[in-house]
């Protein structure tokens, strides 16, 4: 049997499933803006409270990474991201649960070398291009100005 790349162009799209772009960019959207909301939010709670700008920022950080962490280890974390899609990876809580998870994931195999030494799997190339493109940007700015 010949198949011609048009055929199987028509044999692809017609096995594949028919994607509901809308719905899930609407999830991820209010999903995400739900978790910006909810950081705002324990923002002006600790503003409120009488926390200085920073102190509050800090704690709110603090808050959102611990709820993240301890909903990926209750497995929530992940039903939300089957719902959510893109929208948990907002960028404190979706770190968060890539930490969380990578460590729950390894904890089988011990503390040093499946915790430890696969804690940073999946975020340690986050910080060594963040870490880097900001020492780049860095100095591009500095001579800039």
């Amino acid at each position: 049997m010949n198949i011609t790349p048009e055929l199987y162009s028509d044999m692809s799209k017609n096995a594949s499933p028919k994607s509901k772009t809308l719905k899930n960019v609407l999830s991820a959207f209010f999903t995400g803006g739900g978790i910006c909301v909810t950081g705002q939010l324990l923002l002006e709670l600790f503003d409120g409270i009488g926390l200085e700008k920073t102190d509050a920022a800090a704690w709110t950080s603090i808050v959102l990474v611990g709820l993240s962490a301890i909903c990926t280890g209750f497995g929530w974390y992940e039903k939300l991201a089957k719902h959510a899609g893109a929208g948990t990876l907002v960028p404190i809580t979706g770190f968060s649960n890539a930490i969380a998870s990578s460590a729950i994931e390894a904890k089988s195999e011990g503390l040093i070398l499946g915790v430890g030494a696969k804690i940073f799997t999946i975020a340690g190339p986050v910080i060594l291009y963040g870490c880097s493109a900001s020492i780049i940007y860095g100095l591009i700015y500095y001579f800039v100005k």
